[in-house]
């Protein structure tokens, strides 16, 4: 039987490797992004694979995100992917955080992936429990933070980790896995040039984690190559 992932932010970059990892994979895919139009590849991808459904969503316009679950109310879902994210401003140091922008990226990092996860809540408990797996950064860790700064996105993705924490709390008991995972510092608009491995790599390891999930590692935090990322 075919298995149904939904992917967000799925128009470039590791979102689209994951796509096309799932299609590779014989996955029936449901891929997200805000506008269509823009996403030449993703469009191309769909030209020649049945298995593959595009729809524009904003993941911060929680009416539409409530209305796509309705339209895919009778998917079940084995896997959402929370992959939808924004850096916000770079090179800023402590006295110049710029309090719209860190609003902005609390709103896609953090709240959206709760959203997501409560209105495809139904898609996921059909049939067999799926798994939530959100992409976070290892930047999120207070562990691993020995350097400081970066305010606005360290924090969105910590706070990330505590929804997926709190999500496998709540979830767990019906099934339902969710997990925060790390991708790497991958080559994107987002990781730049110098980033170590590709956008595919770092799918290719985030499938073969998710894979490999049980319950018992619900609510853990880590890395595309299965490590474990301390809190």
């Amino acid at each position: 039987m075919q298995k149904n992932a939904l992917i967000t932010g799925a128009n470039r970059g590791v979102g689209l490797a994951l796509v096309k990892a799932y299609l590779s994979a014989g996955w029936r895919v449901f891929a997200c992004c805000r506008h269509i139009a823009d996403a030449a590849e993703l469009r191309q991808l769909q030209a020649n694979n049945t298995s593959l459904t595009l729809h524009q969503l904003d993941v911060t316009d929680y009416q539409a995100v409530t209305a796509l679950s309705q339209e895919m109310a009778d998917v079940t879902l084995d896997l959402l992917i929370n992959n939808a994210g924004y850096y916000g401003p770079k090179g800023y140091g402590f006295g110049n955080t710029d309090i719209d922008e860190w609003r902005k990226v609390l709103e896609i990092n953090t709240i959206a992936p709760l959203k997501l996860a409560e209105a495809f809540y139904p898609q996921l408990l059909a049939n067999q429990p799926g798994t939530i797996a959100n992409l976070s950064s290892k930047v999120g860790s207070m562990t691993e933070n020995t350097s400081g700064g970066g305010y606005i996105y360290r924090s969105s993705k910590a706070a990330l980790n505590s929804v997926a924490k709190s999500l496998s709390n709540d979830l767990s008991p019906q099934g339902i896995i969710s997990v925060a995972l790390h991708p790497g510092w991958v080559q994107t608009e987002m990781g730049g040039p110098n980033a170590k491995i590709t956008a595919s790599e770092s799918a290719q390891g985030l499938k073969a984690v998710i894979d490999c999930l049980t319950l018992e590692r619900s609510g853990g935090f880590y890395n595309y190559d299965g490590s474990v990322i301390p809190w």
